[in-house]
């Protein structure tokens, strides 16, 4: 630990901003007749119900059921069978017991949703609970009203839900779902943190997270790929090859947008050692695979393989570090030749020339995201990259399966100077999901397979998910009109 990054990502705490939301209901809850109550909107926070009785004093307890629903298909889903590998406590149901009536419950527990149903499940018959009206306390430190920008009404739903779906994310620090994990993550980080400066440019939560994962490193320097801070700031021992070198672009991308140059001396250090600490997994300048699941993330697609991607992204974040380590009047030369070096290991191991695209491990896999990521490297030029992408429809590429590398797939198409079909692939993929009912946009969204679950389950599934909220970074960025 080190404590003066921690400090100093104290000193950065937000401000959180409330707002209440009322519905009143004045509704019987009968056992067997569930009562949902319809917020409007996804909102983060605390819930509280007011109830009260009609006929004999109240002479046993009423049994209360509470569901926190983020999208309707939640509503009458049937979680009481999931057996997936994430815990199934996080999902948000809760079973209470009135003991006085009238009386307002109001529960510890920060939730996620729009929708909440509520049933009696069980009381005396000589009384009927009444649900008065119930209530939420929200929270986030957004900070600000953005308005919607987009060339069609679709772009403007898809910019109003992914600017809430930030919003939501939002709170002590940057969260990767409200609902669930609801904890600070690095790949969620560098996509919020981009979407961010576009959109509330509360830029001081991005150095406070900076400083929370550099204050956390463990022994040898290592940043872990996410950070608990309640109820104290703790690593997670979880430790991916790729999260790890977006600590490098995370702080590229902050100095670039705000030229912090104290944040950026304190912590290139810490940038720099991700680097070589990430070398240490090459074998004559060639990543070495891994069959161990986590080891690097990419995409939440089970069956891809991960060792071309590794490759580009420490491609990538070794040409942060350069252009951060110029800014400082520093010399690379140690890693322009480590980065040349990698270039031509990459494109000579991985590079199939039959094919005209990429592979990856043992069996040679074709996919999306290993691409993707070599085109964002840049081993080759522009026209090189795009023959690449186009190429990948025509050989079934293993497919992308979540927002976050959809984000990257998109701004793949946008270098290369596909930016029409860019467009239509943000507006087909994120319209997908308005179309499919959602007020935040995903964590997992495949419209090939809709149940598709990496977890065993849907039930644990976030619908409001950081690593979605990038199109209102792109519109701003690279679609505007």
């Amino acid at each position: 630990m080190n404590k003066i990054f921690l400090n100093t990502a104290k000193q950065l705490l937000p401000t959180l901003h409330k707002t209440k939301i009322k519905l009143d209901l004045a509704a019987d809850l009968t056992p067997g007749k569930p009562l949902i109550a319809d917020f409007g909107n996804h909102y983060t926070g605390y819930f509280s119900l007011s109830l009260s009785f009609r006929g004999s004093p109240a002479d046993a307890p009423a049994l209360i059921r509470l569901k926190f629903c983020e999208h309707i298909s939640e509503i009458d889903e049937d979680t009481s069978n999931y057996q997936g590998w994430v815990s199934k406590s996080w999902i948000q149901e809760e079973i209470v017991h009135v003991d006085y009536l009238p009386q307002v419950l109001r529960l510890e527990r920060r939730y996620a949703f729009r929708y909440v149903v509520i049933e009696s499940l069980a009381a005396s018959g000589k009384y009927q609970v009444i649900a008065d009206s119930c209530e939420v306390v929200a929270s986030t430190s957004a900070g600000k009203e953005v308005t919607p920008v987009g060339n069609s009404e679709l772009e403007k739903r898809i910019d109003a839900i992914a600017l809430r779906t930030l919003s939501e994310c939002m709170q002590s620090e940057f969260e990767d779902g409200p609902k669930r994990d609801r904890r600070l993550w690095l790949g969620d980080l560098r996509l919020q943190a981009l979407t961010n400066y576009s959109t509330f440019q509360n830029n001081d939560l991005v150095k406070r997270c900076l400083y929370l994962f550099a204050g956390t490193a463990n022994g040898e320097g290592t940043v872990s790929a996410c950070v608990f801070t309640k109820p104290k700031v703790v690593a997670d021992d979880t430790y991916m090859f790729d999260y790890s070198l977006f600590f490098v672009s995370v702080l590229h991308d902050y100095y670039f947008h705000t030229k912090d140059r104290k944040t950026l001396e304190e912590l290139l250090p810490t940038a720099e050692q991700q680097i070589k600490l990430a070398a240490k997994r090459f074998k004559d300048d060639v990543i070495e695979d891994s069959d161990v699941l986590g080891w690097c993330f990419l995409d939440w697609n089970l069956a891809l393989n991960k060792q071309c991607g590794a490759q580009a992204v420490y491609i990538y974040a070794l040409r942060q570090l350069i252009a951060l380590r110029q800014e400082l009047g520093l010399k690379s030369e140690s890693y322009e030749a480590e980065l040349k070096a990698k270039i031509e290991a990459g494109v000579n191991y991985f590079y199939d020339e039959a094919a005209g695209v990429f592979v990856s491990g043992a069996s040679k896999q074709i996919s999306y995201a290993s691409n993707v990521w070599m085109v964002l490297a840049k081993v080759f030029d522009k026209k090189k990259n795009r023959e690449i992408l186009l190429r990948l429809k025509e050989l079934g590429a293993v497919e992308i399966v979540t927002p976050y590398m959809y984000h990257h797939y998109v701004l793949a198409l946008i270098e290369s100077g596909l930016v029409e079909e860019a467009r239509q692939t943000m507006d087909g993929y994120w319209g997908a999901m308005a179309n499919d009912g959602a007020d935040t946009f995903y964590e997992l969204f495949n419209p090939s397979n809709p149940n598709e679950s990496p977890y065993g389950g849907k039930a644990v599934l976030s619908y409001c998910h950081a690593w979605s909220c990038t199109p209102s970074f792109l519109l701003r960025e690279y679609f505007k009109e």
